[in-house]
């Protein structure tokens, strides 16, 4: 009997007799609600040019790939036009395509494609912050102080004798200050301009309805060419507290003794939200189905579901999901406060384990000790994790996360079990914070490494030319695509079962209660619909649940005791 059924008939099986509810299926409008999102990174994800870099025709390519698979949508990292400080994050022309990665007839060609195989396509939009090279920043570097076209960024004078000092003391994600100082067209010492990222990265002025003008024109153009929404970068960024105030917490934002996430005067502020009202607006002027994702590290769930009200968001990353490893009296908590948190403003949560921003799952969950530092990468001189331990690990904590009602978001490779590349040698890094620190923090360039598609050509099948952008480890030829086809026990035929069994059970619009007989502080177990989903973190075997198997996250048989590392999909009647 359903947990749904148990609502409104008396209950057959004891075991479920009393169960409390904390989310109800839901039947309300939109593809997002249970979506499962694949993230593509393109640069890593197949060059078809042979250059070594990912590129928009090799996605097209490769499309096919990901529609067997099983997945609704998939999200594209920024492909526009970039000096490529920060992977492109660093944008200098938001209405056109970098010509690393092709041209905007290479776009149009990708969402044919994707509509052919009945697969969304969403693009990153980056709002807070451009590149230094884009026209606007280097209009404002050519105009006088309190111009129109300084007051696209934030530019103020510094502190201090002769201004020598920064405006305040926030400091810059990627380390040291958040304030860079120009030198004036006479060639003076001058103003100061806030990028809370990168030096390359000036932050816009969103108190100045120019930058809001611009945006919306970038929403239509890519709406124009069929895009189904965007995934907005540092979403919770764009509007800083009046008077910029000093700030003695984290740069990130995130809560500390003394300094609660919500105070961070460069985060979270109230004007954001007319902001994506009026951007919920211009996409519905294109239909119901065109949607916005927040990434927004906003705490706590709560505060996050202001984020995803009816006329804003349609959907906001669960950064606490993500961060909760696989302790399972956080993640209960955690899965609970954000149904009911969310559903109180009519929201679908959504589900995620890796991106390119941090460790993939398979190495976080590869220590028993301490891991990784959080937000950093794994260097060669680290601790390293055990990769077939991780993985065991990663099968057990998505097939936990993809029983869960809502949305889900997948990171290219991790349906190949991929671990973090941690053998990259200082002189081939990337990412801006590795130069920033001195090499004091290894970055993100571990997750971003190319995907091993055919385990018998030229860099796994990546590519066919240059060496790729940052190197294959030689061990990666055996999680090729090709070989895991190839064997029904594989990473990759776990994820395709999993997706097609959510998709049949309907479990991403289904429902959630706990089921105590199998919570405990090494094991979780909730009832979504018909479907048991029990996942064991601890070091002994647990007793098998009564009902048919499903799917197991491990090669065991389906009649073996649920073991160390595992979980499991079972039908209770």
């Amino acid at each position: 009997m359903s947990f749904d059924s148990l609502l409104t008939a008396e209950a057959v099986d004891p075991a479920f007799a009393t169960l409390t509810p904390v989310h109800r299926a839901s039947t309300a409008h939109g593809w997002w609600r249970s979506a499962v999102i694949y993230q593509i990174y393109p640069r890593s994800f197949r060059d078809l040019n042979g250059d070594g870099i990912g590129d928009l025709a090799g996605i097209t390519a490769e499309l096919p790939q990901l529609a067997e698979l099983g997945v609704d949508a998939v999200w594209l990292s920024p492909f526009y036009r970039s000096p490529q400080r920060d992977a492109g994050y660093d944008v200098s022309d938001y209405c056109d395509v970098d010509p690393l990665f092709g041209r905007l007839v290479d776009f149009d060609a990708l969402i044919a494609e994707a509509n052919r195989l009945q697969l969304r396509v969403i693009a990153d939009i980056v709002p807070n912050h451009c590149s230094d090279q884009h026209v606007a920043f280097q209009a404002a570097k050519a105009a006088p102080a309190n111009s129109p076209e300084r007051d696209m960024f934030i530019f103020r004078d510094g502190l201090g004798p002769e201004g020598t000092e920064p405006p305040n003391n926030w400091q810059s994600h990627f380390g040291g200050p958040a304030w860079t100082r120009i030198t004036e067209p006479d060639g003076q010492p001058g103003q100061w301009y806030l990028h809370l990222f990168d030096s390359s990265q000036p932050d816009f002025n969103w108190h100045n309805p120019a930058v809001h003008a611009e945006f919306e024109r970038v929403l239509r153009f890519w709406l124009d060419r069929g895009i189904s929404g965007f995934r907005v970068d540092v979403a919770h960024a764009l509007v800083k507290a009046p008077g910029l105030p000093d700030w003695g917490g984290r740069p990130d934002g995130n809560s500390t003794d003394g300094f609660p996430g919500q105070d961070a005067p460069m985060f979270g502020q109230p004007a954001l939200h007319d902001i994506y009202r009026r951007w919920r607006s211009i996409l519905e002027e294109y239909g119901p189905d065109r949607i916005l994702c927040a990434e927004a590290n906003v705490d706590p769930l709560p505060r996050l579901a202001q984020w995803v009200r009816h006329d804003e968001m349609h959907q906001a990353f669960n950064f606490p999901f993500l961060h909760a490893g696989l302790d399972v009296d956080r993640l209960r908590h955690i899965v609970t406060d954000s149904l009911v948190s969310l559903d109180a403003v009519g929201a679908p949560s959504t589900w995620v384990l890796s991106n390119h921003d941090v460790v993939r799952h398979a190495s976080r969950f590869g220590y028993d000790g301490p891991g990784p530092r959080d937000g950093d990468g794994i260097g060669p001189s680290d601790p390293q994790p055990n990769e077939q331990l991780g993985r065991r690990r990663a099968a057990a904590a998505t097939m936990f996360m993809l029983g869960l009602p809502g949305g889900a978001y997948l990171y290219q490779g991790e349906e190949l079990g991929l671990p973090d590349s941690t053998s990259i040698p200082g002189s081939l890094r990337q990412d801006p914070a590795f130069a920033r620190t001195g090499g004091a923090r290894i970055g993100r360039d571990g997750c971003r490494v190319p995907l091993p598609w055919r385990s018998s050509e030229m860099h796994a099948g990546f590519g066919a030319g240059r060496d790729p952008w940052l190197p294959l480890p030689e061990s990666w030829s055996n999680l090729a695509r090709d070989k895991q086809q190839a064997d029904p026990a594989s990473h990759l035929n776990l994820y395709r079962e999993m997706l097609a069994q959510r998709s049949t059970l309907q479990l991403g619009r289904g429902s959630l209660a706990w089921v105590e007989d199998y919570c405990s502080h090494t094991s979780l177990g909730y009832l979504n619909g018909s479907t048991l989903v029990v996942m064991n973190v601890g070091t002994e075997p647990m007793p098998l649940p009564e009902g048919e198997v499903l799917l197991r996250s491990s090669a065991a048989d389906r009649n073996d005791p649920l073991g160390s590392g595992e979980t499991i999909w079972l039908i209770t009647s």
